[in-house]
């Protein structure tokens, strides 16, 4: 038993060993594209630490979100970054190396600190969650503060990622509005990865759903679903086994945008039916906290899938050379092509 538990803990320290100098390489690589791919992979061995520390719920977020979309996005803009001058990279990368060393360290040590210095046993709420489970008619804990304890903060969460999706749509030039979003889809994707999409989009959609499925009562939910459904979306916009959509298609934004519009709608209507803003009925609770999922699980998928997709090719404007034809002289007409002067020029 004894040698068990330490080859956890030899086992243990070697996961957080490697994830601090996996972010210390991520930090000191002079290479954009490199510096992604060392993000992609420290988001999923974040993953596996808090599966260690017993919190799949967070390990699933991570592993879909951290390791799997933000890592895609990072990855994607590492490709589209001009790299900057030998020169300029070697007289910039110590001062900024030392100021994002330094800010680390301190944030480290500030989150170590407030963990030593918790009571023994640290304050918590899970006593009290647990105690008002049953009255939620759901059996995980996580879903139930996510959607009765604390709905309000969740639904501000979707509400910011439309906004997100908002923010980033505002880059479009006036002249791109029209056109498919332009930034996954390969010119010549390879047979291979087609047919990698073609096999896991069905596979991953079933995953998606056991995983939204089971959130009312294991770890999962629509956070995670709606992540795993914009990664194969994006994999199959890459391999070109789907099209990106028009920006100015009105089924995507309708389904980006019904989510928070029928939890709002669901939150107010408690006003009247349950006496507070995001209440449920006795006896309904389950069936609203499964319909505000369904929507939220879409408009999450379309979101993050929307965003993953980037922006539309970009136009060129036909400004510049509009201005360089204006600045060259025009050549002089034959005496008799000359227009005649007016009546009030002549003398």
């Amino acid at each position: 038993m004894s040698a068990i538990f330490d080859l956890a803990l030899l086992a243990d320290f070697v996961l957080a060993a490697t994830a601090l100098l996996l972010g210390l390489w991520v930090i000191l690589t002079a290479d954009a594209l490199r510096a992604a791919i060392g993000f992609l992979v420290y988001g999923l061995l974040m993953a596996i630490v808090w599966i260690r520390l017993d919190a799949p719920d967070i390990a699933l977020t991570e592993a879909a979100i951290g390791g799997g979309l933000i890592g895609l996005l990072v990855l994607g803009a590492s490709t589209r970054v001009p790299p900057a001058p030998a020169t300029a990279r070697a007289r910039r990368r110590w001062p900024l190396h030392l100021l994002a060393a330094l800010l680390s360290a301190a944030v480290a040590l500030g989150l170590a600190a407030v963990v030593l210095s918790l009571p023994d046993p640290a304050p918590s709420l899970a006593a009290t969650v647990a105690a008002e489970l049953p009255a939620t008619a759901v059996e995980n804990p996580v879903t139930a503060v996510l959607m009765v304890f604390r709905a309000v903060d969740t639904l501000f969460e979707t509400v910011v990622l439309v906004l997100a999706l908002i923010a980033f749509w505002s880059l479009i030039p006036d002249a791109s509005w029209r056109q498919r979003l332009a930034w996954l889809p390969l010119p010549h994707p390879s047979p291979a990865l087609v047919l990698l999409a073609q096999i896991l989009l069905p596979l991953v959609i079933l995953v998606a759903l056991h995983l939204f499925w089971i959130g009312a009562s294991l770890p999962g939910g629509k956070f995670q679903a709606g992540a795993l459904l914009a990664g194969v979306w994006a994999l199959a916009m890459v391999a070109g086994v789907m099209q990106p959509p028009a920006v100015t298609q009105r089924l995507p934004r309708l389904l980006a945008v019904i989510g928070p519009l029928v939890f709002f709608a669901i939150g107010l209507a408690g006003i009247w039916l349950a006496g507070d803003f995001l209440a449920y009925p006795v006896g309904f609770e389950k069936p609203l906290i499964l319909l505000i999922e369904v929507v939220l699980l879409v408009s999450v998928a379309v979101v993050l899938g929307l965003i993953l997709a980037g922006l539309p090719a970009a136009t060129v404007s036909l400004q510049p050379q509009l201005q360089r034809a204006a600045s060259q002289p025009r050549p002089a007409l034959p005496s008799d092509q000359r227009s005649e002067p007016f009546l009030e020029d002549r003398p």
